[in-house]
């Protein structure tokens, strides 16, 4: 296994800005930060609800471009290695568990086991024991 381009500095800065978002997202309004939820909660939009959801939303958008202009990474650096059709299946997959779990892994995986809920524990160990068991299978059996 090869570890390419890693940076802890910026792994540990992301870490601790998801975390403090997390916690003042439930400190400041009550509510856990699963952006699955954030999301799917938002059409349609109830009254005094869609504000911060879109705040949130843009937060995400928004940092991400706020990185790339500061890190100076282009389109050319990101590269997939796989097609096309196995990303939209994968994508669709993810989605059909964030619903079958009842969530995403930044809710169930960073808020959830903040706050020591058994429920979000178990998730999170079965997104994990599933990826885990996914890259096993498509790399070293059938050879992706």
């Amino acid at each position: 296994m090869e570890i390419v381009n890693f940076t802890p500095g910026a792994a540990i800065l992301g870490g601790a800005l998801i975390g403090l978002a997390g916690a003042m997202l439930l400190l400041l309004n009550g509510r856990i930060a699963g952006v699955a939820g954030i999301l799917s909660r938002l059409l349609p939009p109830q009254p005094g609800d869609a504000a911060w959801r879109v705040y949130f939303l843009a937060g995400l958008v928004i940092g991400a471009v706020i990185w790339r202009l500061l890190s100076g990474q282009t389109s050319a650096d990101i590269v997939f290695a796989t097609s096309w059709p196995a990303l939209v299946l994968g994508g669709l997959l993810v989605g059909a568990g964030t619903r079958i779990g009842n969530g995403c892994t930044s809710g169930h995986g960073v808020c959830g086991i903040g706050r020591l809920s058994p429920r979000s524990i178990g998730a999170t160990l079965t997104f994990m024991a599933t990826g885990v068991a996914t890259v096993y299978v498509t790399r070293h059996l059938i050879g992706g």
